[in-house]
């Protein structure tokens, strides 16, 4: 294992969880949580898919047990990551990567939280409901990460980091 990827995984994780205490928008059962989004496209960029599946799942995992997150974090961040680290390894992109993760969290995350909403949370809402607000949040955490990975790229801390 690569200790500057474990190291700066936990660096994400720590920023994700203690972010998450404090900054989301809540709508209905679901926390929107851009900072998530900004941490999925970091992750997929800089680490690749696997880490940022794994990061995404352990911020989601720590935000629920200090009672922070919602179950529905787990599919919307994880489908997210995953698909903005594959794009990113595909193609290499950056703009793959914001697609992947709008796409991913925005659409099939939300999709995929319909049932985890009715069935386990007990909650009677229509399925489209969670696609607005998952894509905005994860619109604007694309944002936030395309801003973050641009000043990178000036800086040539992209090159840097992925040479070490």
């Amino acid at each position: 294992m690569n200790t500057k990827k474990l190291t700066f995984s936990a660096l994400l994780i720590a920023i994700g969880v203690f972010t998450g205490t404090m900054i989301y928008i809540p709508v209905g059962v679901a926390k929107c949580f851009p900072v998530q989004h900004s941490i999925n496209v970091l992750a997929g960029v800089l680490l690749g898919p696997r880490y940022s599946v794994a990061i995404a799942f352990c911020i989601s995992l720590l935000r629920n047990i200090l009672g922070t997150g919602s179950l529905l974090a787990f599919p919307g961040s994880m489908i997210g990551a995953y698909l903005a680290g594959m794009l990113y390894e595909k193609r290499g992109n950056i703009m793959n990567a914001l697609t992947g993760e709008v796409v991913g969290t925005g659409i099939i995350g939300a999709l995929i939280s319909y049932p985890i909403a009715k069935f386990i949370l007990g909650k009677k809402i229509a399925a489209l409901f969670y696609v607005a607000p998952f894509l905005i949040s994860s619109l604007g955490g694309a944002i936030i990460a395309f801003s973050i990975l641009k000043i990178f790229s000036h800086n040539l801390f992209l090159k840097k980091f992925n040479k070490v």
